[in-house]
């Protein structure tokens, strides 16, 4: 595994964990504040959200790289199936390129997918994740095109009727066999992945196609699933056996903080968070 208490340089920032992935949400820095706050701590890489970098997106990964950071991906592709997506096939697979298109433009590598619940009028995720293996195996070449790699992200099964129909990180890969291409793999948040016993299994089974790795924590009394996960530490879940698999899997990526916490996280100085997200980077994970 690699030595994080002597190289942070792996540690990578989503903007979510400030709150940038919802209106309103966080201090709202800008884009460049938040550039420039990770250059300040060494932190190597950044991943957005849509939302803050629309219409902009060229212009604001050039002012990280220029700044020394990474522009590790974006997130994230739109709702595929279920309640919260579009139930316009066409208006999804147009939305979809336009996310590939602004993960080009920020000159970032991976767009992370977040399936959507279960399709409206079906039961169980069987169907569902057939109509999503389809929209990606359609995007897969598009994407490749534009030099952009798509991860799957499975999400906790607490999210399976409305934001996530994929749960499991061998539903994840068994999508990935069937379309069979280089630039689809998955993303594995700690988050969503740190019950499930089967996973270091499954790592072993995906060796390459794991394109990131996302870091939390998972509290052992949440009071929201979605708006109240733990900064690394702070929680269950077993963060450094996790990442043994993961990297045992021959991921030497980033590592990205992905925190939702509208109640505690959010309301603190962004500059805090971040100087505490380092210090358990360093001591923790």
């Amino acid at each position: 595994m690699r030595d994080f208490q002597r190289d942070h340089s792996a540690l990578a920032l989503n903007t979510a964990t400030l709150g940038h992935n919802v209106a309103g949400g966080g201090a709202g820095w800008s884009p460049e504040r938040t550039v420039d706050a990770c250059a300040a701590r060494g932190i190597g890489g950044i991943v957005f959200w849509r939302r803050e970098i629309e219409g902009r997106a060229a212009a604001v990964g050039a002012y990280a790289r220029a700044a020394g950071i990474r522009v590790v991906g974006l997130c994230r592709a739109p709702f595929l199936v279920g309640p919260l997506a579009s139930q316009q096939p066409e208006e999804v697979a147009d939305d979809f390129r336009r996310a590939i298109d602004q993960t080009a433009e920020l000159g970032a590598d991976v767009l992370t997918i977040v399936t959507g619940g279960v399709q409206v009028g079906t039961k169980g995720v069987t169907r569902s994740l057939e109509t999503v293996a389809r929209y990606v195996a359609a995007a897969a070449s598009y994407a490749a095109g534009a030099n952009v790699r798509l991860a799957l992200e499975p999400l906790h099964p607490v999210y399976g009727g409305d934001r996530s129909c994929l749960v499991t990180t061998r539903d994840a890969l068994d999508i990935c066999d069937l379309i069979n291409a280089d630039n689809v793999g998955v993303a594995i948040d700690i988050y969503h992945v740190w019950w499930d016993t089967d996973l270091a299994r499954q790592l072993v089974r995906a060796g390459e196609r794991v394109f990131g790795f996302h870091l939390c924590d998972w509290l052992p009394h949440t009071t929201d699933v979605l708006l109240d996960r733990g900064m690394m530490g702070d929680g269950v879940a077993d963060i450094r056996a996790i990442r043994a698999s993961v990297e045992g899997a021959g991921y030497d990526g980033p590592c990205e903080v992905e925190i939702f916490s509208a109640n505690n996280w959010w309301k603190r100085d962004p500059a805090e968070v971040l100087d505490i997200m380092v210090e358990r980077f360093r001591t923790v994970c």
